[in-house]
């Protein structure tokens, strides 16, 4: 009964489940409310101030309005016009849930590492954790990272220094003769690298490449343990991603494989504007038929076709921001990840201190923007791409348990969080302890009730 949800008390705390179905109730303003409620008798609208789950005196209050109906039934009216908007609303209804299913509930790693074909081997992951490790504290003084995160970084570096390794066909490997592309693709399929993720980049749909892009892909899929992400570059139109729908089922026909997925790379100005003004990457994520897992941005190419100069060519260039942004607006909601891209200045040389500098505050910008996912180029990349991400999951750390724990428990953050508000900060503290930068007993909430909170599943919040 919405009567209970409406005491007649002139200020009044509430829990959080109730404060749910209030703020349906003023969604909904008239009308029936959750099946077999009634709404509470009022003729005249009334204001009631209350207050939000768990929030002091201190907190804003908001005025609710009880709509004037009857408390035995709805109107006749109200019923016959709800019936009418289900109706013509019934197509709709179900283009959102299909388009935008929401989150995936799966752990998106914090960068790609790009290797080459003809560099990678069995001991291609071990390599780049022990290169790392080597110039982790002279990284770590120059950003003058805490002992706390250089321990974290030391430990993952020793453990897991890359999450996600994407070998390459592409680019980075260049245009050989087939018998020579071939070897390595066989050689590189029967080596499952000991990463969280991995896969391969082939060459792109593009008429010039297609065939030896298609020919890798086949063969990569023939030989491979089990079938892994792969990554699609170059795409300039929605009919190559309807392409790769096709291709990808007829190669899991053949070789009888289930629920191939594929990344798309935005490295062509095509990609976020068509001929006619629109946003092509998201028709192109609704054109793949739900097999795009993400959309990882390329900035050099990008910026390249769009004539900016090489030594301008950067992460946060205005153009790369605007490719961005598009990018992120077209996932929302999708379950498509981000990935911004890479920076090719290298921590290497006389330039190291400069170019780490560089590369940590690329890797907090784009964490700051939403974007949880980068490129990595170098093994003396992975000691700032780690303390940046570690620096910002922990700092952010003590504010997020605390409105998260106001939110569930009650009491006052200082903030007033809505159920929004309260899934990305339980979306923040899962990220901190899926890369390694937190650890759950730091957190105060159960992974469970994180879940629920973050929209991935478990306890509803």
């Amino acid at each position: 009964m919405l009567s209970t949800v409406l005491p007649a008390t002139s200020a009044t705390a509430i829990d959080r489940a109730t404060w749910l179905r209030l703020v349906r109730f003023m969604r909904l303003i008239v009308g029936r409310g959750a099946e077999g409620d009634n709404v509470p008798a009022a003729h005249s609208w009334e204001s009631r101030r209350v207050k939000a789950p768990g929030g002091a005196a201190s907190r804003p209050r908001l005025t609710v309005f009880a709509a004037a109906l009857s408390q035995e039934t709805t109107d006749p009216m109200h019923e016959d016009l709800l019936k009418e908007l289900d109706a013509r609303l019934a197509d709709a209804d179900l283009s959102l849930a299909r388009d935008y299913p929401g989150d995936r509930g799966v752990r998106q790693p914090v960068h790609t590492v790009y290797v080459p074909a003809d560099k990678y081997d069995a001991g291609t992951v071990a390599s780049y954790g022990e290169a790392a490790l080597a110039v982790l504290d002279d990284c770590a003084e120059v950003l003058d990272a805490d002992e706390a995160v250089r321990a974290r970084v030391r430990a993952k570096l020793g453990t897991e220094p890359i999450e996600d390794l994407r070998i390459d066909f592409e680019d980075g490997y260049g245009t050989r003769p087939d018998d020579e592309e071939d070897d390595d693709v066989r050689r590189v399929a029967k080596s499952a690298p000991p990463t969280p993720f991995s896969g391969i980049r082939f060459k792109s749909l593009e008429a010039p490449t297609r065939a030896r892009g298609l020919r890798t892909l086949d063969l990569y899929l023939s030989t491979a343990a089990a079938p892994t992400v792969v990554t699609l570059p170059k795409v300039t139109s929605v009919d190559q991603v309807e392409a790769m729908v096709l291709a990808c089922e007829r190669l899991e026909q053949e070789h009888g494989l289930d629920g191939l997925r594929f990344e798309i790379q935005v490295e062509t100005s095509q990609a976020v504007l068509g001929p006619h003004g629109e946003a092509l990457v998201a028709r192109m994520i609704h054109a793949s038929a739900g097999r795009c897992t993400g959309l990882h941005f390329g900035t050099y190419d990008y910026s390249a076709s769009l004539g900016i100069a090489a030594a301008y060519q950067s992460m946060d260039h205005p153009a790369a921001d605007h490719a961005k942004a598009v990018m992120q607006v077209a996932a929302a909601g999708t379950g498509v990840l981000l990935s911004d891209g890479s920076t090719n200045v290298l921590p290497v040389g006389d330039h190291a201190a400069e170019a780490w500098r560089l590369h940590a505050r690329l890797v907090r910008r784009s964490l700051e923007r939403g974007f949880y996912q980068g490129w990595d180029l170098h093994p003396a990349q992975l000691p700032s791409r780690y303390i940046a991400t570690y620096s910002f999951y922990r700092e952010g750390l003590a504010t997020a348990r605390s409105r998260l724990e106001a939110y569930v428990h009650g009491g006052s953050s200082g903030y007033l969080d809505e159920p929004a508000t309260a899934a990305a900060l339980a979306g923040f503290v899962l990220r901190g302890v899926e890369c390694g930068a937190v650890d759950q007993a730091e957190v105060g909430l159960d992974r469970d009730r994180l879940l629920g909170l973050a929209r991935r599943g478990g306890t509803t919040g």
